[in-house]
């Protein structure tokens, strides 16, 4: 028997603000592309309702289960990663994109997985990157342009979920039982709560606090 995890991550308080990229004005190729004014930060992306988006959540200990095979795609698009956050089985494959007009490198700096750094011209091949080894929060990077960056979380089982925009999250089909839930977000640190799955699922808030 298996259910499904469902609940809503929070954000408690003032959400520190969200500056300028301002090292884009120094790069004529991206600043070209933000003629009404560089884009910001999104380091605490807390909706009008105060739902907290880009928290990974995953069930610790969970049994092995069906491997996500479908890829997921990151994005270099105005000279920034998108989306900034990511969520991976390991093993499972991810797309890099370069829609600039302009060159990018993706260097990998991992802890525990292997380092790769690659060269992307505009409208090159899209490249391929795995990780066989879980990590959380493994960072790419681009040595071109220095305030590019993008985190991934590579989990060792099917069981996680990254939360909306609406702090809104689901981990499909757990089997049945008690577990250690993991709520993890790259500037709030890492909670864990315990949960009891059955049968016909079962729901789990939580609520991050400013620090």
């Amino acid at each position: 028997m298996a259910g499904d995890l469902t609940g809503t991550v929070t954000f408690k308080g003032t959400p520190p603000a969200e500056k300028e990229m301002t090292p884009i004005k120094d790069d004529p190729n991206c600043s070209a592309l933000y003629p009404a004014g560089l884009p910001m930060t999104h380091f605490y992306a807390v909706s009008a309702s105060g739902g907290l988006a880009d928290v990974v959540v995953s069930i610790k200990g969970a049994p092995t289960g069906a491997a996500k095979s479908a890829p997921v795609i990151l994005d270099q698009k105005g000279c920034i990663y998108s989306p900034t956050i990511l969520a991976v089985q390991t093993g499972q494959k991810i797309i890099v994109k370069n829609s600039d007009p302009c060159v990018h490198n993706v260097h990998t700096v991992p802890k525990e997985n292997e380092m790769k750094n690659l060269v992307q011209m505009p409208g090159g091949a899209d490249l391929e990157f795995a990780f066989d080894k879980p990590e959380p929060f493994l960072k790419f990077q681009c040595d071109v342009h220095p305030w590019m960056f993008a985190w991934v979380s590579v989990v060792d089982s099917p069981y996680f979920s990254l939360s909306d925009k609406d702090g809104k999250f689901t981990i499909k089909n757990v089997p049945a039982g008690k577990y250690t839930v993991e709520f993890a977000h790259r500037k709030l640190g890492t909670k864990t709560v315990e949960v009891e799955v059955k049968a016909d699922g079962a729901t789990q808030d939580f609520a991050f606090e400013a620090k």
